[in-house]
């Protein structure tokens, strides 16, 4: 049987940083609806200085991020000096289907806010209101800025900007009411890159890992137990990945652990030197109803792992 392994899933979505934490302030969480299905944070501030971060970034992006990122460059906001963490929450818009999803930008930093608002004003750019909430275009993006305090920004299409200010004026519940997720963040956002996901994006999470062996039976069997999950992601030296799965029963994680080593084997078969290297470094265990992935690599063994067709598969 064929299975396509895909290594570190989740920095599909990682811009690159440098090892510092980023924390996002309950002003921010505040901010994102309660039932997201994954939030990823980054300290923006710091990702150029890892060159390994860049190459990573350069590589990966997806395009709906790199829209997101030159949107706020176009906001009025110097990215390098203002903005020092950035966030994007992935949640079930009101109005939409099951499996719809919209993307909320947050920016957390120290602000020029009178200046950016004085800008607009001299621009003739007038806003929108939701209560007594200001909404500003973002250029020709057809993204939109919402500034709720001096240190936190929110923005993205008017869906997601109405569906935050909802959260934190109390209109709907936030994430600050979701305990799962809350449990999962303390255990993994003093990283320098971080992730949580609910229950469906666990599952999505997964079923990208496995590739073609997320669709056998002993997968579909379990997969409905997964419950949450969250990575963390270091720079200090070379790159470290750290992923945790809570199935709250050791049987769906000791059966998720055999299906990832049965992959892990199956590709050092008939992987290159490059790609036997990086899931050497890999290391899969499975105790008290958790799973867990660990990833490590030196900048030149990443570097090359990049160029690799392990990794262009995994980027498709």
């Amino acid at each position: 049987m064929s299975h396509k392994f895909q290594l570190l899933p989740a920095i599909l979505l990682a811009f690159g940083l440098s090892a510092h934490a980023a924390q996002l302030s309950t002003d921010a969480r505040a901010a994102v609806p309660r039932d997201v299905r994954q939030l990823i944070v980054i300290d923006y501030r710091e990702m150029q200085n890892s060159d390994t971060a860049m190459q990573l970034r350069d590589r990966v992006m997806p395009p709906n991020l790199k829209e997101f990122d030159d949107a706020l460059r176009k906001s009025g906001l110097n990215d390098n000096h203002d903005v020092d963490q950035l966030a994007f929450a992935l949640f079930h818009p009101a109005s939409g289907g099951t499996d719809d999803v919209t993307t909320l930008g947050i920016a957390q930093g120290n602000f020029p806010t009178d200046d950016i608002l004085a800008r607009f004003k001299k621009n003739h750019v007038k806003p929108a209101l939701v209560r007594a909430n200001k909404i500003y275009p973002m250029g020709k993006t057809g993204m939109m800025l919402c500034f709720v305090d001096d240190s936190t920004m929110i923005f993205g299409g008017m869906d997601a900007i109405r569906a935050s200010l909802d959260a934190r004026d109390g209109y709907a519940q936030s994430l600050l009411s979701n305990s799962t997720l809350m449990g999962a963040m303390q255990s993994v956002d003093s990283s320098a890159l971080w992730s949580i996901l609910d229950s469906t994006g666990t599952q999505n999470m997964m079923k990208q890992i496995l590739g073609e062996a997320g669709s056998v039976t002993d997968y579909d069997s379990v997969k409905k137990r997964l419950q949450v999950s969250w990575y963390g992601m270091d720079f200090t030296h070379g790159i470290t990945f750290d992923l945790t799965l809570v199935t709250g029963d050791n049987f769906t994680a000791a059966t998720i652990s055999t299906l990832l080593n049965a992959a892990v084997v199956y590709k050092k078969t008939t992987g290159d030197a490059t790609e036997k290297t990086a899931l050497a470094d890999t290391g899969i265990t499975s105790s008290g109803g958790q799973l867990k992935i660990h990833f490590g690599a030196s900048d030149d063994d990443f570097a090359t792992l990049l160029k690799s067709q392990l990794f262009q598969s995994m980027v498709r």
